[in-house]
């Protein structure tokens, strides 16, 4: 019973930690510069996943190791650097568009992306829904649906702000990210590429730390004078630690049979618990009470999904 729920459970520990990934995170950007700050992200994610790469290389972590990640070559890395360029892509709009907006309102956009996934999955993986999962994506999205008209309260213009163009595009890239992970792990019987989950995760974060240098050097450091100042901060080493935790669980969960990319991603945008109760007691957010009842929603839906999937 546990091994076929395993996925599930790595699904929800995954969501705890990426919502404290970003609170971190929009501490961190507060009248900060946002590339010096993925910069650090990406360089302190490289950190933690290197060692992993130089033991498995010399044969220090065994293949039968949880933490062993294997080298490949240029035909198994080059899926592993469009992967970089999809997430990437999608970060640079997140940091702008969290850094201007409040998280209680990022939170809610936040939590749309498993309906692209789920759309995703459905057209090109052939998943299917049973009876409990379907009432809980409904009601995720009645809920994420009245939390986000919740938010227009606090008199940002959604239609004419380009930070919420920012968020959506995010997202849009982040679903898109979703389910090329599914494809990079399923076995090539299934149709994929069946990359290890750890060489995936460790590798793309070095080649994002090489294109966020590059970017760095030449469009923020020229202009550094003139525009938001960079200034270090705690929480900035934390965003890499809990993001790298948060999709180590989340990548070892795709990897497990009978995991389902729509309802991992569905858990994993339960992070907006963590960042709503943030925003409440620890930035001070506004209009919280008319988006409690939206939340509620949102966890009622958490436990259908994991009903349906037991």
């Amino acid at each position: 019973m546990v091994n076929d729920i395993m996925w599930l459970i790595l699904a929800f520990l995954s969501a705890c930690l990426l919502g404290f990934y970003d609170v971190f995170k929009k501490q961190s950007l507060k009248a900060n510069a946002v590339i010096p700050v993925l910069l650090l992200n990406t360089l302190f994610s490289s950190i933690i996943f290197l060692p992993f790469i130089i033991l498995s290389k010399n044969g220090t972590i065994s293949e039968d190791s949880l933490f062993f990640t294997h080298s490949y070559g240029w035909e198994e890395h080059k899926y592993i650097l469009l992967k970089s360029v999809i997430v990437l892509s999608s970060w640079l709009f997140a940091y702008f568009g969290l850094k201007h907006l409040p998280i209680t309102i990022v939170g809610p956009i936040n939590a749309t992306r498993p309906v692209m996934v789920l759309i995703g999955a459905l057209t090109f993986f052939a998943e299917r829904l049973n009876v409990w999962q379907w009432i809980g994506v409904i009601i995720a999205m009645i809920g994420l649906y009245m939390l986000s008209r919740s938010s227009k309260k606090e008199g940002i213009d959604f239609k004419h702000n380009k930070y919420i163009l920012f968020v959506i595009l995010a997202n849009v890239l982040g679903a898109i990210s979703g389910l090329y992970d599914k494809f990079l792990m399923a076995s090539p019987e299934n149709h994929g590429v069946g990359l290890d989950k750890l060489a995936v995760q460790s590798w793309y974060n070095i080649y994002q730390f090489f294109m966020m240098l590059t970017m760095l050097l030449l469009l923020w450091y020229p202009t550094r004078k003139r525009t938001t100042p960079f200034h270090w901060h705690w929480c900035i080493p934390l965003i890499s630690i809990f993001l790298s935790a948060a999709d180590f669980a989340y990548f070892y969960a795709l990897g497990l049979d009978g995991a389902m990319i729509s309802i991992v991603s569905m858990v994993r945008r339960g992070s907006v618990l963590v960042s709503f109760l943030f925003g409440a007691m620890v930035f001070r957010e506004k209009n919280l009470k008319s988006k409690v009842v939206d939340l509620g929603l949102v966890l009622l839906s958490m436990l259908f999904l994991f009903i349906g999937s037991r």
